[in-house]
């Protein structure tokens, strides 16, 4: 054992717990099947109101999936901004489908982009943003933004 592993293994807590790893669960459990939408009011359909696409904004700080190394929560607030094409999302199903995220084991970054593309593929947006600001952990915050624009919208 070198000099610097010796002082490590001194200074290092032996209380109990802190090797603790709580148990996570895989991807397979974010439940995608929950999720529901209703029709969108259609721009191009003169019963209803013309103008300017629709900019939808659903925040909830309740999201919550867990460290894939510790299994401790990760708590954040999500911002979903989207421009419907055909259908919305129903926000008590999203309910569900972000709480299935509570036991799975997953990195912020990858968390992101699941919600953008579990969406995107059920909604066919226009565009879309995802914006995750998780809490701080040791002293770092992290910012995660994804964003997706439909082929037939061209280039952001």
């Amino acid at each position: 054992m070198t000099k610097t592993e010796e002082r490590a293994a001194v200074s290092a807590p032996q209380q109990p717990g802190f090797d603790r790893r709580y148990d996570v669960q895989g991807l397979d459990a974010i439940d995608t099947d929950v999720l529901g939408t209703f029709e969108h009011v259609r721009l191009d359909d003169p019963v209803h109101y013309p103008g300017e696409p629709m900019q939808i904004e659903i925040t909830t700080d309740e999201f919550s999936p867990v460290c894939p190394w510790s299994g401790l929560p990760d708590f954040g607030t999500l911002e979903i901004r989207y421009q419907p094409r055909d259908v919305c999302v129903e926000l008590k199903s999203l309910k569900y489908y972000l709480t299935s995220y509570r036991f799975v084991g997953i990195y912020h970054e990858h968390a992101t982009r699941r919600v953008l593309a579990d969406l995107v593929k059920l909604l066919d947006p226009l565009s879309m943003e995802i914006r995750c600001d998780y809490g701080m952990r040791g002293g770092i915050k992290t910012v995660c933004t994804v964003q997706y624009k439909a082929p037939d919208q061209g280039k952001s």
